[in-house]
C-alpha cells in the first residue's frame, strides 16, 4: 500500500468516488487479481498470477471458506492461529510501482448537465488516439446524464479529476439463487392458471416477457413448446457464453450489446429438430454457459410465461447474467448490477423491435447503497420505465427471518442484514453488534457495512475488532483507507457528507483479507462493533446495511457464508433489496398460499425513504413449475421463494398489457394495489411485509377493462 499522502486537490478529487472503489483502487493488480476470485465486481483483462500460484490460492480459499462443524452462530468463539504470519511478510502490493492497471470494473458516472461523453474524452486523454482509449475504457453506454463502462482501476484517478463527472460508482453485487439444490422431480403437469370465464379472451400472445436470471434456460421443455413442437423463446442473451456470436455480431442494430452469446429462435428450433436426427440432445447441439439441473431461469420463465404459466401464450426473451464456469474463469467475469441494466436494455430494445409490450422479471437482488432508489442502476432502470408499454417485477429478497423458528434453523443469518436507530443527543452514541462468521475461524470474503443518515446531522465512527482495542474516532470529512491490523486484516472507513447520489451522508466500513499469493489470512472472525457517536444532531436517525454474500456453494467445496447482525442490533424491517427499492419497478413479497400468510423469509419494506414497498405479494411458497434440464419423469418441481413470487406478477403484467399495450411501469403497478386481496385479518392498509395484499389477476385484468372506458359527459 503507497505511503505516500494524497495532496488536497486529489483528496478532493477523489471524494466523487465511492468508497468500495476507493479501497479497491488502493490495491496492487496481484491483490485485486486474488479479490477478483471471490469478488463479483470486478475482473482481470491480463493474466496476472502465475496458474501455479493461482491454483493453490484456490484451494487455499476453498479449505479456508469450508464452515467448521463446531460454529456456533449465536455466539461465534474466535480460535487462536497455532503460529502468526509475520506481518511484514503479507504487505498489499505497492500502487505506485504496480498500480491497478489490469484490473477491470465497471463503473457508472454521472455527468454535469451540460456535460457529454466527448467532453469527457478530450478532458483526459486529450491526445490518446481512439482506438487506444477505446481498449482502456470500454462497452460505454448512455441514460440520461449517467455513463455506465467498464475501466480499469488506475484510470479511477484520471476520472475522478474531471470535472464533466459529479459522481464515480462502482457496480453492486449480485445476489445469485444456489445454482444447484436438491429437489423432487416429478412427469406429472402441473394445472394451468385459469382466468374467469366472465373475461374478454386475452390475447397473452400480444405481448413478450423477458427474463434476468441465472441457471439456464431449458427452451426445450414441454412447458415452452407450441403446438408445433418449436420454442416460444424469441431469443436468449448469454452473457457468459461462447457458443454464438455476441448480439452486435448477429444483430447489426445491437451494436452496444458487444460480449456474449446470442440464441436467435431459428437457433434453438434447428437444435431441437435436429436432436431426432442426429440423436444428440438438444442443450448439447445448441448449448449455453449455465445448464444447471433444476435451473433457477427454467423454474422462473414457466411461472411467468409456461404453457402451465401466467401468460401463457407471450413470446419469452431471455438473459443469462454471467457467472463463471469454472475456477480458472473466476476472475475474468463479471456478476453485477452493470450486466442488470444491460440486460433491461436489451430486452426493451428486442420488445421495440418486435413492436410489442413487453413485461420483465428479475428475481436477483443487490444489497449495497441506501435503499432509496438513488442508486446509478436504480436511476438507469427508472429513467427506462418512463415509456409505456414497459413494466418491470423485482423480488423483493428472502432475508425477512429474524429468529430461527428450531433450535438447529440458522434461516436467520440471511435476514439480519439491516439496522436502525436515533442518537437523540450530541455526546451519545450506539453500538452496532457485527458477527462475521466465515468458517467460524476467519473469513476469506470481504465484508461491508453501510450506514446513512439525515445530512443536517454528523456522526463520527469507531470500529472494534474481536478482542482488540477501538480505532478511531474517523469524524465527518475523514477516512481511513486499507490500514492492516493486528490480526492481519484490512480495514476501510470512509466518512463522507452530502453523497453525490442523493445529498444524504453516508459511512463506508469495509473488511477485507489479506490477499497475498504466499498465504491467504481471512478477517478474524467474530463479534465486531461499528460504534456512531454524535457530533451535531438535528434529526439522529440512520439506516445501516451489510451487504453480504449468499451461503451457497459456487464451485467444488466453495461456501460463502454472511456476516450478520447480533438479535438485539437487528431491526426487523427495510431488508427489500436496494434493486427493489427503485421507484419505477413494482417489488413483490412471498405469499404462502397454503398457510395463508406472509411466508417468513419474504423481505420487508418500506424504503429507506418510507416508499411503500413491496407494492404487493403473489404465491411464491412450494410453487410447481417447470424443472429445467431434468430426465423426463423429472419435468416438474417445486420451490420456495420471492424468486417464484415475482415471475408471478409479472405474468399478470404481461397480461394488463396484452389487454392495453399503452400502459406504464406505474399505472400496473397502480392497478394491481387497488385490486389486492388483503390478507386473512387484515385491511386495504400497506403493511411492510404484505404490501397492499395479495395480486389478484381476474380483478386486475378487470379493472384494466373499465379504466379504457373513458366516457365524455360534457353537457351540450
Amino acid at each position: 500500500m503507497s505511503k505516500n499522502q494524497k495532496s488536497k486537490e486529489d483528496l478532493g478529487n477523489f471524494s466523487k468516488v465511492y468508497g468500495k472503489l476507493r479501497m479497491m483502487a488502493n490495491g496492487s493488480n496481484e491483490v485485486n487479481a486474488i479479490r477478483a476470485i471471490t469478488n463479483q465486481t470486478i475482473a482481470i483483462r491480463k493474466q496476472v498470477i502465475d496458474q501455479k500460484d493461482y491454483l493453490n490460492l484456490t484451494q487455499q480459499m476453498t479449505q479456508k471458506v469450508s464452515l467448521a462443524p463446531e460454529v456456533t452462530f449465536l455466539e461465534p468463539e474466535v480460535k487462536k492461529r497455532d503460529k502468526r504470519v509475520k506481518k511484514a511478510s503479507l504487505k498489499k502490493g505497492d500502487i505506485e510501482n504496480d498500480p491497478p492497471d489490469q484490473v477491470a470494473i465497471n463503473v457508472f458516472m454521472e455527468l454535469r448537465g451540460s456535460s457529454t461523453w466527448d467532453d469527457v474524452l478530450m478532458d483526459i486523454f486529450p491526445k490518446l488516439p481512439i482506438r487506444h482509449i477505446n481498449k482502456r475504457i470500454k462497452n460505454v453506454r448512455k441514460r440520461g446524464n449517467i455513463i455506465k463502462a467498464n475501466i480499469i482501476l488506475d484510470d479511477l484517478k484520471l476520472l475522478a479529476a474531471c470535472e464533466h463527472i459529479i459522481n464515480i460508482e462502482g457496480s453492486q453485487s449480485v445476489l445469485t439463487p444456489p445454482l444447484t439444490n436438491f429437489t423432487f422431480g416429478t412427469k406429472h403437469r402441473p394445472r394451468g392458471s385459469t382466468l374467469s370465464s366472465n373475461l374478454p379472451n386475452i390475447k397473452s400472445e400480444n405481448a413478450i416477457i423477458g427474463i434476468i436470471d441465472v441457471g439456464g434456460f431449458d427452451y426445450a421443455h414441454p412447458d415452452f413448446l407450441n403446438e408445433d413442437g418449436n420454442t416460444r423463446f424469441v431469443a436468449i442473451w448469454d452473457q457468459g457464453g461462447d457458443f454464438r456470436p455476441a448480439p452486435s455480431a448477429t444483430w447489426n442494430e445491437y451494436i452496444e450489446f458487444n460480449y456474449g452469446s446470442l440464441h436467435t429462435q431459428e437457433h434453438m428450433n434447428n437444435a431441437i429438430s435436429a436432436s431426432g436426427t442426429i440423436f444428440a440432445p438438444i442443450h448439447s447441439i445448441e448449448p449455453q454457459s449455465q445448464q444447471y439441473p433444476s435451473s433457477h431461469a427454467t423454474h422462473v420463465a414457466s411461472i411467468a410465461a409456461g404453457n402451465s404459466g401466467v401468460c401463457s401464450k407471450a413470446d419469452i426473451a431471455g438473459v443469462l447474467i454471467s457467472l463463471p464456469k469454472e475456477d480458472e474463469e473466476r476472475t475474468k467475469s463479471f456478476t453485477d448490477s452493470s450486466r442488470i441494466s444491460d440486460a433491461v436494455d436489451f430486452l426493451l430494445k428486442l420488445a421495440k423491435d418486435k413492436g410489442k409490450p413487453i413485461a420483465i422479471n428479475i428475481s436477483l437482488g443487490t444489497n449495497g447503497h441506501a435503499h432509496d432508489g438513488s442508486a446509478a442502476v436504480n436511476r438507469w432502470i427508472d429513467n427506462q420505465l418512463t415509456v409505456d408499454g414497459r413494466c418491470l417485477c423485482v423480488a423483493t429478497g428472502n432475508a425477512g427471518q429474524e429468529k430461527g423458528v428450531t433450535p438447529d434453523d440458522f434461516g436467520f443469518i440471511m435476514g439480519r442484514i439491516h439496522t436502525s436507530g436515533k442518537i437523540p443527543n450530541k455526546g451519545l452514541s450506539v453500538d452496532l453488534e457485527w458477527h462475521v462468521i466465515g468458517n467460524g475461524i476467519s473469513d476469506v470474503s470481504e465484508n461491508e457495512l453501510e450506514i446513512w443518515y439525515q445530512p443536517q446531522d454528523r456522526f463520527h465512527v469507531m470500529v472494534k475488532p474481536p478482542g482488540a482495542e477501538w480505532i478511531g474516532p474517523i469524524k465527518p470529512q475523514q477516512f481511513i483507507e486499507n490500514q492492516q491490523l493486528i490480526d492481519l486484516t484490512f480495514l476501510s472507513v470512509y466518512n463522507k457528507t452530502y453523497h453525490e447520489s442523493n445529498g444524504n451522508n453516508y459511512i463506508g466500513v469495509y473488511l477485507s483479507p489479506n490477499l497475498n499469493t504466499q498465504k491467504i489470512v481471512g478477517i478474524k472472525a467474530g463479534l465486531w462493533k461499528v460504534r456512531l457517536i454524535g457530533d451535531e444532531i438535528r434529526d439522529g436517525r440512520f439506516d445501516a446495511w451489510i451487504e453480504r454474500d449468499d451461503p451457497v456453494r459456487r464451485v467444488e467445496n466453495f461456501w460463502n457464508f454472511p456476516s450478520f447482525f447480533s438479535e438485539t442490533t437487528n431491526v426487523d424491517d427495510k431488508s427489500i433489496n436496494s434493486l427493489a427499492c427503485g421507484h419505477n419497478v413494482i417489488a413483490v413479497g412471498n405469499y404462502d398460499t397454503e398457510n395463508d400468510k406472509i411466508n417468513i423469509s419474504s423481505s420487508q419494506g418500506p424504503s429507506r425513504d418510507n416508499r411503500q414497498k413491496p407494492e404487493i405479494v403473489a404465491p411464491g411458497t412450494n410453487i410447481f413449475a417447470a424443472n429445467g434440464f431434468s430426465g423426463p419423469d423429472e419435468l416438474w418441481t417445486r420451490k420456495t421463494g420471492t424468486s417464484m413470487a415475482s415471475p408471478y406478477a409479472c405474468g399478470a403484467a404481461g397480461l394488463l398489457l396484452a389487454t392495453h399495450s399503452g400502459f406504464t411501469s406505474m399505472q400496473i403497478a397502480g392497478i394491481m394495489k387497488r385490486t389486492a386481496t388483503p390478507i386473512t385479518g387484515l385491511n386495504y392498509d400497506w403493511k411492510n411485509d404484505t404490501g397492499f395484499g395479495n395480486l389478484n389477476i381476474t380483478a386486475c385484468i378487470e379493472e384494466a377493462i373499465r379504466f379504457q372506458d373513458f366516457k365524455d359527459i360534457t353537457e351540450d
